[in-house]
């Protein structure tokens, strides 16, 4: 487990699923993920077998309380290249309807990527997140992202085309920065 002062990271275990799914399934969340679809818990436990536990593109983390009494959210860096050492950042917070706040989710972020850095060594980590996504917006430069660019029309989400917004950072203990 990783620790820091609110927050934990941990390996996502099957007793999560049912309430990431219930998270994961709220149609005011749904909007911000690329899965705009409901889930049925069979594909839930496909996700938890096919991808958590078994691929090597994706490195998902269960956030709780530093005791790991009480499940909050969910994070993770995916589409992971080992060549380009590259990765997507995604992160949410389910507990108490807070979605992106001000203490869980900015920790968490830190959290997974000093993990993402460190730990795997990535040299750049990216988040595609979508125009309407104001909290997310807030948050990612608050971890160090830079807006990279904007894609028009690229998502399509509760029945309107949405800009998705391109964000990155290259890992602060790379040799190669520019």
């Amino acid at each position: 487990m990783i620790t820091g002062e609110h927050v934990g990271l941990r390996a996502i275990e099957e007793g999560d699923l049912e309430t990431l799914l219930r998270w994961r399934n709220r149609p005011d969340y749904r909007t911000y993920f690329r899965e705009v679809r409901e889930l049925s818990m069979a594909d839930q436990r496909r996700w938890y077998h096919e991808v958590v536990l078994t691929s090597p593109a994706v490195r998902m983390f269960a956030i709780t309380t530093p005791d790991n009494a009480r499940l909050l959210g969910a994070c993770g860096l995916c589409y992971i290249d080992p060549v380009r050492r590259s990765a997507d950042f995604s992160i949410y917070i389910g507990a108490e309807d807070l979605y992106i706040d001000d203490v869980y989710a900015p920790e968490a972020g830190r959290l997974l990527l000093n993990y993402g850095f460190q730990e795997m060594n990535l040299h750049r980590i990216w988040a595609e997140i979508y125009d309407h996504d104001t909290r997310k917006q807030a948050l990612l430069p608050d971890l160090g992202f830079t807006l990279e660019g904007r894609l028009k029309d690229h998502h399509f989400t509760n029945g309107q085309f949405v800009d998705s917004l391109m964000y990155g950072q290259i890992s602060p203990y790379s040799s190669t920065q520019k």
